[in-house]
């Protein structure tokens, strides 16, 4: 099994257990679901990993930082669920499995699993539809759209898309629901490694808020701001996050 294919496969079948947890927790308290799902979801992952890929390192966001990863040659990051609060909120479909491996510096491989929409996206190659006529679409969260999001939305004389977790905005950007993702103030490298793979395989642009590269497998595992998007609305994005 290729890496590609067992990033997908992992990253559907942590998909469709979580499934079973928010049915099996349907009439517990919310708090409840998300620990299960988390937890449930994590030992999955790391169980698989060390079965089929008992040399790699892993960097998931529910377990504890075991820094040999950083003389390792392989690393997966891995985010068990994606969204934990959409997935408490029975009916929601905007969460995400994500499971990326680096390899020497980059990131090789990753897939991006959305189950209550049925959808698994996976490298090594992702078809994104054409761009659809109309102002661009700008993804972001329900409650807290960051600044440079509205301000890329003003620039660009667009609208706004409103989604819940981060692998679930990225992979909209893939699906063609939307045109750009703009994050800034806080994530970790679990949080876009994966979908990052996954828009690269796409052909979409990826980059910090001020151009730099997005760069994994760090001592310090915040990453804090993104761009994700239609490579071409990356120089009119940029033109607008590099001044904010």
């Amino acid at each position: 099994m290729t890496d590609h294919e067992l990033a997908a496969r992992l990253a559907t079948e942590a998909g469709e257990l979580l499934l079973r947890v928010r049915e099996e927790f349907a009439e517990a308290e919310a708090k409840d679901r998300k620990a299960a799902g988390d937890k449930r979801s994590h030992d999955f992952l790391m169980s698989a990993l060390a079965e089929h890929r008992p040399g790699d390192a892993v960097l998931s966001e529910e377990g504890a930082d075991d820094l040999v990863r950083l003389n390792s040659e392989r690393v997966w990051i891995v985010d068990p669920l994606d969204g934990t609060r959409e997935f408490s909120e029975l009916g929601r479909t905007d969460w995400a499995v994500h499971v990326a491996l680096w390899e020497g510096g980059e990131l090789v491989a990753g897939a991006v699993a959305l189950p209550a929409q049925g959808v698994t996206l996976a490298t090594p190659t992702v078809d994104t539809p054409a761009a659809e006529p109309g102002p661009p679409r700008v993804v972001v969260s329900r409650t807290r759209p960051p600044a440079v999001a509205l301000a890329v939305r003003d620039a660009l004389g667009g609208v706004l898309v409103e989604m819940g977790s981060a692998g679930a905005k990225v992979a909209s950007v893939v699906q063609g629901i939307s045109d750009v993702y703009v994050h800034a103030g806080g994530q970790y490298e679990w949080d876009s490694a994966a979908p990052v793979a996954v828009a690269r395989a796409a052909g979409l642009f990826t980059s910090r808020i001020d151009g730099s590269p997005l760069v994994y497998n760090q001592s310090d595992v915040s990453l804090p701001d993104l761009i994700v998007c239609r490579p071409e609305l990356a120089e009119a994005v940029l033109t607008v996050t590099k001044l904010e």
